[in-house]
């Protein structure tokens, strides 16, 4: 199965503009709040209607605005979990699971999957608990459940996993790993948890003010974004305006240095990002350096690492992007005091290059 979505619809000063595909793999749809990807979900389930464009789903036109198509939610068959959960107030969990089942298969094996479903999502003994006798992660395990009884074409998942504790989400998500493995069809996945979407999804689409950018591996992703969106979404803490003054170097205005990169810095190249934990203390005989000289301004204890926070000597710390993070294992010495100066080494081959 494949889905292939191209819509466009106006809100006044806001426009959604997004175009990808997927195949038979989860696709994480990332941006920031308010970016349109709970928009562009609810456009595929038939609960807005785009402008124009075309949503395909294994070969199924759900809208084609030139054609004049827009078949109803109902007709639709896709599985969207609904960031409020949307179960039936009136009905308890046996009875908003049985529901979907009874619809989808008639009754065949329907106790069966019933149970499974129970077991699958840790509902097991809440079978005759009311939506509101449930807590915010238990009701969210209930609307999962359903989507998977209703043996969806594709299946939408809004951050899915937001509302349980963080024992019951590493329960869930391993279960749900192993769900959408089974599953044979197109996933789109909405979350803020990069590690979430580390560690499920196979591609990802940017989605940046409205307008998604190129589908790119989960790989691509975090081992070399393209733009300085995808950069941030990605986790990384570092950046500087810049500008190509060779085909290996850049100038990084926001931290007034020049930096010698060992991949091609691409002609459009308006930025640089390097991740935290790949900076560290220079030292005599350091390969692929670039020694910048800092100073210190301030030094943060994590459970498991030190976050020290430095400022290139020349660069002005109070402008955008001039200061430097980072990350290193915990330690008990502080080697390091705020005020102190500090050469630091942003190795070669970990500058990442961005557009705009």
């Amino acid at each position: 199965m494949s889905i292939y979505v191209k819509i466009i619809k106006s809100f006044g000063n806001f426009v959604l503009n997004t175009e990808f595909e997927a195949g038979n793999e989860i696709l994480a749809l990332l941006g920031s709040s308010g970016s349109g990807k709970s928009m562009t979900l609810k456009c595929i389930a038939g609960i807005v209607k785009p402008d124009e464009g075309r949503i395909v789903v294994d070969g199924v036109t759900l809208f084609d605005s030139d054609k004049k198509i827009n078949l109803s939610p109902q007709e639709r068959h896709v599985g969207l979990l609904f960031q409020n959960y949307a179960l039936f107030p009136n009905m308890t969990v046996e009875q908003n699971l049985y529901t979907v089942l009874k619809n989808c298969n008639g009754q065949k094996n329907t106790k069966e999957r019933l149970d499974l479903l129970l077991e699958s999502f840790y509902l097991t003994g809440l079978e005759k608990h009311y939506p509101g006798q449930l807590s915010g992660g238990q009701q969210q395990r209930v609307a999962l459940a359903r989507i998977m009884a209703s043996d969806p074409k594709i299946i939408m998942l809004d951050e899915p996993l937001s509302a349980l504790d963080s024992y019951l989400r590493w329960q869930v998500e391993k279960e749900l790993t192993e769900i959408l493995g089974k599953y044979k069809g197109s996933t789109l996945y909405v979350s803020h948890n990069r590690d979430e979407v580390y560690r499920l999804c196979k591609k990802v689409c940017v989605i940046n003010k409205g307008h998604s950018e190129k589908v790119s591996s989960v790989n691509e992703f975090f081992n070399s974004p393209s733009t300085l969106a995808s950069a941030l979404l990605s986790g990384c803490k570092n950046y500087s305006k810049a500008e190509k003054l060779s085909h290996n170097t850049v100038h990084a205005f926001d931290w007034k240095v020049n930096l010698r990169c060992n991949t091609f810095i691409p002609d459009d190249t308006k930025y640089i990002g390097v991740r935290a934990h790949r900076i560290l203390p220079f030292r005599m005989g350091d390969e692929c350096q670039n020694k910048v000289i800092c100073r210190v301004l301030e030094i943060r204890h994590d459970l498991f690492s030190v976050i020290i926070t430095l400022t290139p000597q020349d660069a002005d710390p109070k402008k955008e992007f001039s200061q430097i993070q980072m990350e290193l294992p915990s330690i008990e010495d502080n080697f390091v005091l705020p005020g102190d100066i500090m050469a630091v080494n942003i190795p070669i081959d970990m500058i990442m290059p961005l557009r705009k």
